[in-house]
């Protein structure tokens, strides 16, 4: 019996490729997009800016713009959000660089290769 194997198209997505107009935004996070750019006005968002200075939001802008949200509706007023926010990106980074330095030293601490003499 022959089994039918069947591939999947993955697509990859760029979190940081600017792609969507403060429209569509706006529609995917369920605010208006006045309150958007109040967002970039006080620097709590930094979309990309195409010709003509029309913004561009990339996935990273919307799960930020999501956090936000996420925060406001806690009770969390906007200078708190922007240092929740701050914290966040330094304990990510801070994640990461951690998990680096253990591959590094777990890479250290590994045998070296033998081989075997016959």
């Amino acid at each position: 019996m022959m089994t039918e194997v069947q591939a999947w198209a993955v697509e990859v997505v760029d979190e940081e490729q600017p792609r969507y107009r403060i429209g569509m935004v706006a529609a995917m996070v369920q605010l208006h997009p006045q309150t958007i750019r109040y967002y970039e006005s006080i620097g709590l968002i930094s979309p990309h800016r195409a010709r003509g200075r029309i913004r561009l939001y990339s996935e990273r802008d919307v799960a930020r713009l999501r956090q936000i949200i996420e925060l406001t509706q806690m009770g969390v007023n906007l200078a708190g959000v922007e240092i929740i926010l701050r914290l966040r990106e330094q304990i990510a980074a801070l994640q990461l660089e951690i998990e680096q330095l253990r591959a590094i030293l777990g890479a250290e601490s590994s045998p070296p290769f033998k081989s075997e003499t016959f």
